[in-house]
């Protein structure tokens, strides 16, 4: 289990690898008569997983005081995924509040004879392609997490822009989140069967 490295300054952008905190998710809106219902998730911990070069090209086109004709740059929405505390995720109550209140699965960590199980090995080994196990080398900043790559959403790039100082806990640092990003794009690309 490696241990991941992370930096504690913000630069005047979004980088992939920032991590923040108490990022809003909209799950829904809707509109009953006159009055407007918003139903919100708040993830305690995120990842920024969009490419890094995306994210700068679109930081240029928001500094630039001269627009250019065409807003090709220019981001809707940047990709994230929940960073979930591991001793809650391992009871599977990562997603257990009063807003999603699911109940997940729930993985084993110690066997009979005080050796750890297999499937929780896999997890911190990070050979479960589903999820990324991260412990962090500074405690102090994060407790260890694991990224679950069906759990990814977007968020707003403005939103975010607009909190990014005040929830800023820490950036990756790039061969860590370059190994996150390939192992999120691999999980993707899988080839579903029913």
């Amino acid at each position: 289990m490696n241990e991941i490295e992370t930096e504690s300054k913000t630069n005047d952008r979004l980088e992939q690898g920032d991590v923040y905190s108490n990022i809003d998710y909209i799950e829904s809106i809707e509109t009953i008569e006159n009055d407007i219902f918003i139903k919100k998730i708040v993830f305690p911990y995120v990842v920024v997983l969009s490419q890094d070069c995306d994210l700068e090209q679109a930081s240029a086109y928001y500094r630039e005081t001269e627009k250019p004709d065409d807003q090709d740059k220019k981001l809707l929405s940047i990709i994230v995924a929940p960073l979930y505390n591991e001793e809650m995720f391992l009871k599977g109550e990562h997603l257990a509040d009063a807003t999603i209140n699911y109940k997940m699965q729930i993985f084993t960590k110690m066997k009979k004879g005080n050796n750890l199980t297999t499937q929780y090995k896999n997890l911190i080994d990070n050979k479960n392609p589903r999820y990324y196990y991260l412990s962090f080398k500074d405690k102090t900043i994060m407790p260890p997490s694991i990224i679950d790559f069906k759990h990814f959403f977007c968020v707003d790039i403005s939103y975010l822009n607009s909190c990014r100082k005040e929830k800023f806990i820490c950036k990756i640092k790039a061969l860590y989140r370059e190994s996150i990003t390939q192992r999120y794009s691999h999980f993707l690309s899988r080839i579903g069967l029913p």
